[in-house]
């Protein structure tokens, strides 16, 4: 049973990298008191605290209305890698999907707080010639305008995965076999999975850094550093 000082967290992209460490830490945190996962596959686990809602098609939310009734706050890790997709899914996928889903949400719980996964370099003014700079920067500026209470726009460099996984790419597959060099040389520059999603979460469901919109990779270094001090 949720106590009134626990919060209820929806959270969305629980099967990805930074998802899952996210999902797992929600369970473990004595402040969350319900989770409610919106993925498009089963999860396989078990928990009484989880609640795991099956929707297959992002481009429409509206079905999820009542399950985002009284939600306290949202952690949104949806999202899909440059060239792993052509460039219309990308941004159907970092564009489309965050503003339809921020919709739902706030018809159906206006004061919940939002934790964004951005991206290092996300362009709010829309001229970069990246396209994931441009896509994040315009998901970006369409949470900003919903008028939720508190919108959380995380911005991590490299993300350094903490459990054994098919990198997308050769230049990931580089990235983490240099990692140790990487991290020493140019330590805010990378962040792992873990602290990411454990700061994601608890901005969220906390209320940490209150003021705060935008954190870039050394601001949440910093933020799992004063939170979290063993693992930072």
């Amino acid at each position: 049973m949720t106590s009134t000082s626990q919060k209820r967290l929806v959270l969305v992209g629980a099967t990805g990298m930074v998802g899952r460490s996210a999902l797992r830490y929600a369970l473990e945190n004595t402040a969350v008191g319900t989770v409610t996962a919106i993925v498009r596959q089963k999860l396989g686990i078990s928990d009484p605290k989880l609640q795991e809602i099956l929707h297959r098609d992002f481009a429409d939310c509206s079905s999820l209305s009542p399950v985002l009734s009284d939600q306290d706050a949202a952690v949104f890790c949806l999202g899909a890698y440059t060239g792993a997709v052509p460039d219309t899914e990308l941004r159907r996928i970092t564009v489309d999907y965050t503003i339809e889903f921020a919709r739902v949400l706030h018809g159906s719980s206006p004061n919940a707080a939002f934790s964004f996964l951005s991206g290092s370099g996300a362009d709010s003014t829309g001229r970069s010639r990246i396209a994931f700079a441009r896509y994040k920067g315009e998901a970006e500026n369409a949470l900003l305008a919903a008028e939720f209470p508190c919108v959380y726009l995380f911005r991590p460099a490299y993300i350094y995965p903490v459990e054994p996984r098919n990198e997308p790419n050769f230049s990931y597959r580089l990235l983490r076999a240099i990692y140790p060099a990487f991290q020493l040389l140019f330590p805010n520059q990378v962040i792992r999975a873990d602290d990411l999603a454990r700061a994601m979460v608890d901005v969220a469901v906390q209320g940490t850094d209150r003021g705060r919109r935008v954190f870039e990779n050394r601001d949440i270094r910093g933020m799992v550093k004063r939170i979290h001090p063993s693992t930072g």
